[in-house]
């Protein structure tokens, strides 16, 4: 259950900006398969677009929010409250200017998936 504030709204979620993010946060971050499909689906729309129930991940919404929770904390997902949902946006730019070119490889097709000619 989401905390609640003196106002009884959700607490608004605490960011940690990619230029205080060790290396081996980014990748413990990103080697979670329920983490990199996260962040994959991210990359491919636009910010702010979708929610954290938006996912079709096979996970409850107290290990998604764990998830999302490891996200911020390696600067790779930024959050917000719209009425009752919450959206989320992939901090790409941010991250890139920390770790250029490790978004590209993570998000780049998986060669073990694709079909050979």
């Amino acid at each position: 259950m989401a905390q609640r504030g003196t106002t009884g709204h959700r607490v608004a979620p605490e960011h940690v900006h990619p230029d205080d993010v060790p290396v081996q946060v980014a990748l413990a971050a990103l080697a979670d398969p329920v983490r990199l499909t996260l962040v994959r689906e991210l990359a491919g729309c636009p910010d702010w677009s979708r929610s954290c129930g938006s996912f079709d991940v096979p996970v409850g919404k107290a290990a998604l929010s764990h998830h999302f929770t490891v996200l911020r904390a390696a600067g790779l997902v930024e959050q917000r409250d719209e009425g009752p949902r919450r959206v989320n946006r992939l901090r790409r730019a941010e991250f890139d200017a920390r770790f250029p070119g490790l978004l590209d490889l993570v998000l780049r097709p998986d060669p073990q998936n694709t079909p050979h000619s």
